[in-house]
């Protein structure tokens, strides 16, 4: 089973289209191919942009149901303490927990919508990014 890190660009875009990628690497999640990997930041983050008016109008959940969505997500995670901080790495301050969850937790890969703004960091701590289609060609070959 892999360990990922989930950008939050992945969650709400798995939320804003059941046919695209970021929902079916969910559907993986829940299907227990995939572990996220998470921190109380990130968690946070997540509830923050999925709570916005604009995604909600998108995603169609209320505030009860994105909490209902984020604790089945919470349930399939795995949490991960940070014990070290690598900042700053990344030209975008927001993208820092998500490579430091990636970091601390020992992902396998980090996957988001984004790969640009985290490439050339992870190369130099050997880590994989992969787009949400990416990683489902990966897992179904």
């Amino acid at each position: 089973m892999l360990r990922v890190v989930l950008d939050t660009s992945v969650v709400v875009a798995a939320l804003r289209s059941a046919s695209g990628a970021g929902n079916a690497v969910l559907r993986e999640v829940a299907q227990g191919r995939l572990t996220p990997l998470v921190t109380p930041a990130l968690f946070l983050e997540y509830e923050a942009v999925l709570k916005r008016a604009e995604q909600r109008i998108v995603h169609g959940l209320d505030h009860d149901g994105v909490d209902r969505f984020l604790a089945a997500l919470a349930s399939a995670s795995e949490a991960v303490e940070i014990s070290f901080q690598w900042r700053p790495q990344l030209a975008d301050p927001n993208d820092e927990m998500v490579l430091e969850t990636a970091l601390n937790g020992r992902a396998d890969l980090l996957v988001t919508h984004n790969v640009k703004d985290f490439v050339a960091a992870v190369a130099r701590f050997d880590l994989r990014v992969l787009r949400p289609r990416d990683l489902l060609m990966e897992l179904r070959s």
